[in-house]
């Protein structure tokens, strides 16, 4: 008796957890949806004079503010943890929502950044404090920006302008803090890759059939 509870520790027990654990990995393929549609970029434009949209694209959006240089460790966060691992990807893109007054700032850090990055993934559009401030209230979620017209979360939008994150009550998130190099790492890159696999699967799904 002793050596059938044994070897069912041994061999068996593990399988079986095996076969727990991955049908519940092989069932979470979609990252929750917290508010449907929402709002389009306005006509902003990149310092190139170039728009950019969030429609038919998987965006990593960002609104840094105003205070960018006592904050430009978390801009070196999500390269290093998010950015520089996924830039290539297809219609994938990192877009930051800037004050104004802020381009000189900006050019600086990615100036900083351009020796170890290909920056091609990166878009950069320019508003006022209070622009920005409507359109992040547009989004109706609980996160605020700062006086500055700033917040150190980033937010994932999927390319029907859904807001992506977690659900759940115990670990409700609508957006990846980047000044927490772990929350990049393990929450967000997690998350981050559910959605991309969404898009992948999708993208399998609609190629056409060979002709026989």
């Amino acid at each position: 008796m002793k050596k059938n509870i044994v070897l069912f520790v041994l061999f068996v027990l593990p399988i079986v957890a095996y076969l727990f654990f991955a049908s519940g990995v092989n069932s979470f393929t979609k990252l929750p949806t917290l508010k449907t549609a929402v709002a389009e970029l306005p006509d902003w434009k990149t310092t190139a004079k170039q728009p950019v949209k969030l429609t038919g694209k998987i965006t990593v959006i960002a609104f840094p503010g105003a205070q960018l240089l006592k904050h430009r460790g978390n801009f070196f966060n999500l390269n290093e943890k998010i950015y520089r691992r996924y830039f290539e990807f297809k219609d994938l893109q990192f877009v930051y929502v800037c004050p104004t007054e802020t381009q000189d700032e900006v050019a600086a850090i990615f100036t900083a950044l351009k020796p170890t990055t290909n920056l091609s993934g990166y878009k950069t559009v320019f508003a006022s404090q209070e622009e920005i401030k409507r359109y992040f209230e547009s989004y109706g979620i609980t996160e605020k920006l700062d006086s500055y017209a700033g917040t150190d979360k980033v937010f994932l939008i999927d390319k029907d302008r859904n807001l992506r994150g977690r659900k759940d009550d115990d670990e409700y998130k609508e957006g990846y803090s980047t000044f927490y190099p772990s929350e990049l790492s393990n929450e967000m890159l997690d998350d981050f890759k559910i959605l991309i696999y969404e898009y992948r699967a999708a993208l399998k799904k609609n190629l056409p059939k060979r002709q026989i």
